[in-house]
């Protein structure tokens, strides 16, 4: 087992400077040299073997139990090297690969019923784990960096301006937020834009959260949250936004979403849609992160989803990739947790903790190595309803900075 292991990372790891420690005691080195150097070490060596026949599940489960350890460096050290070959996957993992595109769509089918079970095994967790790492509003999702120096706040509050500059929003307009979440951006677009805003969710903590946040801000009159579908929700609407939900809608249901969303929108009406996407062609989620993080979970390509949008009705008005954008997000969420990593500890356990650092790491090193995006989609439904020219969100920015600057209130940490 120990010489099968070292065969296949010496043909898999060409990139970067790792040492590895078998369960059996061998020491190897793979890679180039290049780099910092990394050690790991097998403690199982049953853990050697769930590497070995399926790496994309069993390394995040040999570390969640304490199998697989990085004795020099972090495991986002060690998953920066593994994602980081020129194949994406160990020629031996293949087969599950194959497996796992055949079968996507059943993976993938979301109806209501499932799609609330899948939404709360992930955004139903005690509030106060999110408190360990978020920013003060709360935004679970890609911030925007105007700069390299931006600070986590600061690139979330950018990312809500940068959205509501491209939906072009004034007072009075109806919103609806899919996928609402804590409510940071539908207060936002309450409270500076003074939109009237509706938010749904499918999750129970985001909504006591959200309008809590409401009734704290005075803005129950602007801002609403429900436990609804969208599917059900009634229109219309001036304006909808979605940031973060699209990745739980599945392909199967891009025609019902985007179809929905047409019957939503006012004829005059704008629709911006934030989701994360592959630069490539489309694939399958990955095993570990299907089974732990999010289930039902699948990132699409812009391959699979322009045609739902060309089917609906609608039409794309502007496509922005947000490239890095989310490594840098997560990569401050990852230093966040870990700064508070024993209050994790406490709310759950080691094992939890564990997941949690391997989530937040293999995520970053994911958009940072291989080829994940965000992207942000603005839709219409008739022609001349934005501008012609994208000069106009800077100019929108601008004023809606401008506001924020008498509007905003003493800064707070997440958890207060």
């Amino acid at each position: 087992m120990d010489r099968l292991l070292r065969t296949f990372l010496s043909q898999f790891i060409r990139r970067g400077s790792m040492t590895v420690t078998t369960a059996g005691g061998m020491k190897f080195s793979v890679g180039d040299g290049s780099g910092e150097p990394v050690e790991v070490r097998f403690v199982t060596a049953d853990a050697q073997r769930r590497v070995l026949i399926n790496p994309e599940l069993g390394l995040g489960e040999a570390f969640m139990d304490g199998e697989f350890v990085v004795e020099r460096g972090t495991i986002a050290d060690a998953l920066a090297i593994l994602l980081d070959q020129s194949d994406l996957l160990p020629h031996w993992a293949k087969p599950w690969w194959h497996l796992r595109y055949l079968t996507r769509h059943l993976k993938q089918f979301n109806p209501r019923a499932r799609s609330r079970r899948n939404v709360a095994h992930h955004y139903d967790l005690d509030a106060r784990l999110y408190s360990l790492f978020l920013d003060a509003d709360k935004q679970y999702s890609c911030a925007y960096f105007e700069t390299p120096e931006t600070t986590l706040d600061d690139a979330q509050l950018a990312k809500k301006r940068h959205i509501a500059a491209k939906l072009l929003v004034t007072g009075g307009q109806r919103v609806l937020d899919i996928g609402s979440g804590w409510g940071g951006l539908g207060l936002y677009l309450a409270e500076i834009a003074g939109c009237d805003v509706t938010g749904v969710t499918l999750s129970t903590e985001q909504l006591q959260v959200a309008n809590s946040r409401a009734a704290e801000k005075g803005l129950t009159r602007q801002a609403r949250f429900l436990l609804q579908d969208y599917r059900d929700i009634d229109g219309p609407f001036d304006r909808i936004v979605s940031v973060g939900m699209f990745e739980h809608v599945g392909v199967k249901f891009y025609d019902t979403y985007f179809k929905r969303c047409a019957e939503l929108l006012s004829e005059d009406g704008v629709m911006l849609l934030h989701s994360i996407g592959r630069s490539q062609v489309p694939d399958s989620t990955n095993p570990w992160i299907a089974k732990y993080i999010f289930p039902g979970g699948y990132i699409p390509s812009l391959s699979e989803v322009v045609p739902a949008i060309e089917r609906a009705g609608l039409l794309v008005c502007d496509i922005e990739i947000l490239r890095l954008h989310y490594a840098e997000t997560l990569k401050a969420w990852r230093e966040r947790f870990m700064a508070r990593r024993e209050e994790a500890v406490q709310l759950y356990d080691e094992r939890f903790a564990l997941m949690w650092e391997f989530y937040l790491a293999a995520c970053e090193m994911t958009f940072r190595k291989q080829d994940m995006m965000n992207f942000q989609l603005q839709l219409t439904r008739r022609q001349g309803v934005v501008p012609m020219t994208r000069d106009y969100i800077a100019r929108e920015e601008m004023r809606l900075r401008a506001v924020e600057g008498g509007a905003r209130p003493r800064l707070k940490l997440a958890g207060e």
